[in-house]
């Protein structure tokens, strides 16, 4: 089943994947970077045991800003990390993985378009290469973002959404908690994923870095 295309600029998107879909397809992670090089020495950063959700670091204020409407993206931007990046929409390869970025620009991240689009109430999906045959690609760090740290999307209707993380983990791919990662919170929150964990020749990566997050405010 493919991902919903969007009804153009200022439109709604004709539907959103079903949960049950979205949990066929997620449970075991995502393939986006399953075939990266792996051949960097020390390898990406990981999360620290300390960044997983539901620790006491604080994550900003109480109240939320409202959802917004749905809106394409255009960019992502992380300053903890130096990610600046364009966005492309991404939804369902022939296999039934989420589709990843063309991997030949290490500097482009996807939106999931069979999720909401970033601000609406739910939960957005962005995901990037966290490597390539070359060298490190725009999610390489991404397993060093902290708690607290900002992420900000900006939207083709002209908004930012700025979110804010509560949470880092790397999750093996068999084990994904697809639930847990993409199910809906009641709320505006963001999912950046990336490649992460072991690696092998033969398989890739073994995991899968998630960083959680919620929408803070919008500009």
């Amino acid at each position: 089943m493919s991902a919903s295309e969007p009804a153009g600029e200022g439109g709604r998107q004709r539907h959103h994947a079903p949960w049950g879909v979205m949990a066929i397809v997620l449970l075991t992670g995502l393939a986006l970077v399953r075939n990266g090089s792996g051949e960097l020495h020390t390898g990406p950063p990981q999360p620290a045991s300390a960044a997983a959700p539901g620790t006491s670091a604080s994550v900003g204020p109480a109240g939320t800003p409202g959802a917004l409407p749905y809106s394409t993206v255009s960019r992502i931007r992380i300053p903890a990390i130096q990610v600046d990046a364009p966005v492309v929409p991404v939804g369902l390869d022939a296999n039934g993985w989420v589709n990843a970025p063309p991997p030949d620009d290490p500097n482009l991240a996807g939106w999931f378009t069979g999720a909401v689009s970033p601000g609406e109430k739910g939960t957005s999906v962005i995901v990037g290469h966290v490597d390539n045959q070359v060298g490190p690609a725009v999610f390489y760090g991404l397993g060093a973002v902290r708690q607290g740290s900002r992420i900000e999307v900006r939207r083709q209707d002209g908004r930012t959404a700025v979110f804010q993380v509560y949470g880092n983990e790397v999750f093996d791919k068999a084990k994904f908690p697809g639930d847990r990662v993409y199910g809906n919170k009641g709320a505006p929150e963001l999912r950046i994923i990336t490649c992460g964990g072991g690696f092998s020749e033969e398989h890739g990566y073994q995991g899968n870095v998630v960083v959680f997050a919620r929408l803070v405010e919008v500009r």
